[in-house]
């Protein structure tokens, strides 16, 4: 596979936030994988670059999954919440991301 060359500025865009939810947890449990939202333009090598970078830790593989927004009503009205692409980011045994340590 070819090394691409990524710019920091991108990648300290790629990452939105990590998703802390019960599905999340478990998942992080089960599979030793961590999800993050990310921005819908992101391709699975800068989300990988964007891992290793900003956290220090070596990623195994990185898969995306596009979410459809629910849609809502207000009324008469109705509307949808806006689309999000979410990435699974599968670390090497022996790695980990602990986000309530890192907050301080």
């Amino acid at each position: 596979m070819s090394v691409v060359k990524i710019s920091e500025e991108r990648l300290m865009k790629v990452l939105l936030a990590p998703v802390i939810s019960e599905k999340a947890t478990m998942v992080a449990e089960k599979n030793e994988q961590i999800v993050f939202r990310v921005t819908k333009d992101a391709t699975k090598p800068e989300i990988k670059a964007a891992v290793e970078l900003l956290f220090k830790v070596e990623v195994l593989s990185v898969q995306t999954a596009n979410r459809q927004g629910k849609q809502k009503r207000t009324g008469a009205h109705t509307g949808r919440r806006n689309h999000t692409k979410r990435a699974f980011v599968c670390l090497k045994p022996g790695q980990e991301i602990n986000f309530s340590e890192e907050a301080k």
